[in-house]
């Protein structure tokens, strides 16, 4: 991971969702649909982090659907303070907390919140970002038949290798910031040169000018971020309410 995964602002607002369980994860659930669900998959600040919730809230509204933002940390939690002072940074043992919190650790708990979805709803998308990128690339594997989700998304994907995106089987949307050393050049021109060959419906977005994180973590008070995170946020709503319901109607 890079320090830019690290780097941006909190937002103001106030969450409006609850805390609940999901597949034994504690999880900020928000919405009220009965039909649709969107998992949403958190960056390295985690499922606390109030700009991930906000977020999650105006989907939910959005979208028209009930979104679900599980801890796959294990209950450790970077403070939401490290984005205004990132100073605070060097104090952390990074290392070890990408170690706690790797692929092989993550991915059954991440799979199983998907299944426990699919049994619930008619409908399910997973939006990951930073971290949460390779994971909802995993879940619309073509390895599940049925697939666990209808659709992904993902802004700044962080940890995505050459394998993840060769074998995605589901429509899939990437918010690719200019400025991203997760999501290298070499990543981005992979999947501008594979997805479209994998027959699978694909968006992807380029925001010049941003950085990592910029979905998440943007500054509202900069005009251009405060722009590429507005464009995002209807991107992303756009892409999930034709999957999940207009596709279906």
């Amino acid at each position: 991971m890079s320090d830019c995964c690290v780097r941006g602002f909190e937002w103001n607002g106030t969450p409006v969702g609850k805390e609940t369980k999901l597949a034994n994860l504690d999880s900020y659930v928000t919405g009220s649909s009965d039909k649709v669900a969107v998992l949403l998959i958190h960056d390295l600040f985690g499922w606390t982090f109030s700009n991930v919730r906000i977020l999650a809230d105006q989907y939910s509204r959005e979208i028209d659907a009930t979104v679900y933002v599980p801890d796959f940390f294990g209950g450790e939690v970077i403070e939401a303070e490290v984005v205004r002072d990132f100073t605070r940074l060097r104090q952390m043992d990074m290392s070890g907390f990408l170690a706690r919190n790797s692929k092989a650790t993550r991915e059954s708990e991440i799979v199983a919140c998907a299944h426990a979805l699919r049994g619930k709803y008619e409908r399910v998308a997973a939006v990951g970002f930073c971290f949460g990128g390779w994971a909802v690339f995993r879940l619309g594997a073509t390895s599940y038949n049925p697939p666990l989700v209808d659709c992904i998304s993902t802004a700044h994907p962080s940890m995505l290798d050459p394998d993840e995106i060769g074998n995605i089987g589901v429509p899939v949307q990437i918010l690719a910031p200019e400025i991203d050393p997760m999501f290298s050049p070499e990543l981005k021109e992979t999947c501008n040169r594979v997805i479209p060959s994998k027959g699978v419906p694909y968006d992807y977005q380029y925001f010049p000018g941003v950085e990592h994180g910029f979905a998440t973590r943007g500054y509202s008070d900069n005009r251009v971020e405060r722009e590429a995170m507005v464009r995002g946020i209807g991107s992303v709503v756009s892409w999930f309410r034709y999957w999940l319901h207009v596709k279906e109607a």
